[in-house]
């Protein structure tokens, strides 16, 4: 099963990457694909007041009309614009279709029942693998996968609920890590600048980022188990402020890429 897996997981990667030009010409950002998490029968964290599926796709689609409002020539594809779950494999695989240039899966955190409710923050994910601590976020993003009809057909048999499985991602070629971690900085960086707690940038294997033939990150905006958070991020104010960080950073992102 384990090699199994892993020639999967290496075909799927390394058929659906662009190959990366030569050199470092500058390299013009004309296509972005905006990832609201989870969605229709996959609400994802839920808080108090609200679901993660509902608060995401309320900020990608304010950021998304930002990006058209204001990045002259830029391209925006979303991979859901309303209560519908793409299944994850379709959503890197939307991407790599429309050849775009980043790809920015947008989520909420939240910390499991026996944790402290304080938690809070931001912190942003490129694929790969680096910590035990982390297995857990990866194993509750990836747990969509069992909510999808015949899953185990669709990722050949990976259980996101078995660690072991895990083990796979080691073997994946990083192209487009340097890039993607640093999107993920400057992510890091603005929300920062707005008195956000910043958990930083981190590696986890995460079946959304796996396949995506392109720079590529998951950003969780903040706990919507924290009731100060939850509250910070369903306002508008606060949506606006958490558009506005990820709009800077893929600006400063952009200006750097195409100088």
């Amino acid at each position: 099963m384990f090699f199994t897996l892993l020639s999967f997981l290496l075909i799927t990667v390394f058929g659906s990457f662009r190959e990366p030009s030569k050199g470092t010409p500058p390299q013009k950002i004309k296509t972005i694909v905006l990832d609201a998490g989870h969605g229709g029968h996959d609400s994802g964290a839920v808080g108090a007041q609200s679901r993660e599926k509902d608060v995401a796709l309320e900020i990608t689609l304010k950021l998304g009309k930002k990006i058209e409002r204001e990045m002259s020539g830029v391209k925006v594809i979303y991979t859901r614009a309303d209560d519908s779950y793409p299944k994850l494999y379709e959503r890197p695989a939307l991407a790599n279709q429309n050849h775009a240039d980043l790809f920015i899966s947008i989520h909420l955190n939240s910390i499991g029942r026996s944790s402290s409710r304080s938690a809070k923050g931001t912190e942003t994910f490129v694929l790969g693998f680096n910590s035990m601590a982390n297995q857990d976020v990866a194993m509750r993003e990836n747990a969509s996968i069992l909510l999808e009809d015949n899953y185990e057909e669709n990722y050949d048999g990976f259980d996101p609920n078995d660690p072991s499985t895990y083990i796979v991602f080691k073997y994946l070629k990083k192209m487009y890590r340097d890039q993607s971690i640093k999107l993920a900085s400057y992510m890091q960086a603005e929300y920062a600048r707005s008195g956000r707690v910043n958990r930083g940038v981190k590696e986890l294997p995460l079946a959304v980022l796996k396949t995506a033939g392109m720079p590529a990150v998951l950003t969780e905006v903040g706990f919507i188990s924290n009731s100060d958070e939850e509250r910070y991020m369903l306002s508008s104010q606060g949506q606006q402020e958490i558009v506005d960080n990820i709009f800077n950073a893929i600006n400063t992102y952009r200006k750097n890429m195409e100088r």
